[in-house]
C-alpha cells in the first residue's frame, strides 16, 4: 500500500466484532478501537497493544486521562499518517458533574480544595444556561493540570508545585450538548464537541455559571467521528485475543 493511496476509507478497522486474520499485515495500516479501562493512560493501552501486534510504529488519535474511560483509536503502520486527520475529528463524552466542589485538576485526580452551595441550582436554570453559554463557539481556558507547554514546561509539573501561570483562551466548539440527568449534587451531560475541548474545564465553567461550584467525576468517550466505544474491543479481548505478553 503506497503512502499516497492511504486513506481512513482504506484501512482495515478492528473491533469487538472484527478482529485480525492471522497473517494480518500491520504496519500496512490498520486501525483499531479499543475501550480504555479506568487507571490506564492512553500511552499504556498504545504499549499493551503495540506488544501483541508487533508493529513498532503504533500511536492513538487523541489522549484520554487515566480517571476516564471509553474510545482511543489506535493506528498502526503507515496509518500513524492518519493520526493528525483522526484528530480533527469531533468527539462525544459522557460527562459526570459533581456539584457544589472544586478541585484543583478540575476533576477527581485531585482532592477538593473549596465546597459550595447547589440548594439553589434548578434543572431549568441549568438547562437555560447550558444552551446559552455553552453551545457552539465558546472561549475555554486551558487547566494548569494539562500536557500544555509554557516556557518549556508542562503546565502539571508547574501546578503540582503550586505555581498557577497566565494561560490564553482557546476557542473550542461544542456541536451539541444535552441535560441526560440532574440532581442537587451531580449532572450527567451527553456532549459532542471538537477538538482540543477540555470536558472538566467545560465542568469547572458550569459550576461558576450556575452560581456555585463543580468539577468531573466521571467521563467516557463514547465516539471519535464515525467511530464507536460500543463497537471497541476491551483489554481481556485483546488478550485473549493475543495471549498472555507483559
Amino acid at each position: 500500500m503506497g503512502t499516497a493511496s492511504i486513506s481512513l476509507s482504506s484501512l482495515p478497522v478492528y473491533d469487538r466484532n472484527r478482529m485480525p486474520g492471522p497473517d494480518a499485515d500491520h504496519s500496512a495500516g490498520a486501525i483499531f478501537l479499543v475501550d480504555k479501562p479506568i487507571g490506564w493512560s492512553s500511552f499504556d493501552v498504545v504499549k499493551f497493544l503495540r506488544s501483541r501486534i508487533n508493529t513498532r510504529k503504533t500511536g492513538h488519535a487523541g489522549t484520554l486521562d487515566p480517571l476516564a474511560t471509553g474510545l482511543l483509536v489506535i493506528c498502526s503502520g503507515k496509518a500513524t499518517k492518519l493520526i493528525s486527520q483522526l484528530q480533527e475529528l469531533p468527539k462525544r463524552y459522557l460527562a459526570e458533574v459533581k456539584l457544589g466542589v472544586s478541585t484543583p485538576s478540575q476533576d477527581a485526580a485531585t482532592e477538593p480544595d473549596a465546597h459550595a452551595l447547589t440548594g439553589h441550582i434548578r434543572q431549568a436554570d441549568a438547562e437555560r444556561i447550558i444552551k446559552n453559554q455553552f453551545t457552539g463557539r465558546i472561549q475555554q481556558i486551558p487547566p494548569m493540570y494539562s500536557a500544555l507547554w509554557k516556557d518549556g514546561k508542562r503546565l502539571y509539573t508547574l501546578a503540582r508545585k503550586g505555581e498557577v501561570v497566565h494561560r490564553e483562551p482557546r476557542e473550542i466548539e461544542i456541536h451539541e450538548i444535552k441535560l441526560i440527568s440532574f440532581d442537587a449534587e451531580q449532572l450527567v451531560l451527553d456532549i459532542l464537541c471538537s477538538k482540543g475541548t477540555y470536558v472538566r474545564t467545560l465542568a469547572h465553567d458550569l459550576g461558576k455559571a450556575l452560581g456555585s461550584l463543580a468539577s468531573l467525576s466521571g467521563l467516557r468517550r463514547t465516539a471519535i467521528g464515525p467511530y464507536q466505544a460500543d463497537e471497541a474491543m476491551d483489554i481481556e479481548q485483546i488478550r485473549a485475543f493475543y495471549g498472555q505478553k507483559a
